[in-house]
């Protein structure tokens, strides 16, 4: 599958999950690297005192972001479903702009494990970073989901 496919894929499973609309997740590609960008708002502050996104937002776009990365990397047959996250909370996210990657750290036949981190103005300086596990099916007929 060609970049631009697999990038019109990433959209369309973006698009079918309202949790992902409702964080106004979007992602580019380079190559077989997924970077998604999230233009954060008020809803999703935790804290208002600082402000702050709440601390459920950053660990869901780390699992997005860690899902969208395993999803280039799979066959088209795959299916993943999160087994375990595990998030380090860093600093602060702010009501700006945020960045997320994630890197294939291991995929076997039926478990992949993988590393993602979002940061916002500066990349050396993530907000949270985190390890995710999921469970990898076969299934040709499992229609496009994130997890």
């Amino acid at each position: 599958m060609n970049e631009g496919a697999r990038l019109d894929r990433l959209k369309a499973i973006i698009d079918s999950d309202a949790y992902a609309k409702t964080l106004g997740l979007d992602v580019e590609l380079r190559g077989d690297s997924v970077r998604t960008i999230t233009n954060t708002t008020e809803d999703l502050v935790g804290n208002v005192n600082l402000p702050a996104l709440h601390g459920g937002v950053v660990g869901s776009l780390l699992m997005l972001t860690a899902a969208l990365q395993l999803n280039v990397q799979m066959a088209e047959d795959e299916r993943a479903t999160l087994l375990d996250i595990d998030v380090d909370y860093l600093r602060s996210g702010r009501v700006i702009q945020t960045f997320g990657s994630a890197t294939l750290i291991r995929k076997g036949r039926r478990a992949a494990t993988l590393a993602a981190r979002l940061w916002q103005e500066d990349e050396q300086r993530p907000i949270a970073s985190g390890r995710m596990s999921f469970l990898l099916q076969r299934s040709e007929e499992a229609p496009l989901t994130l997890v």
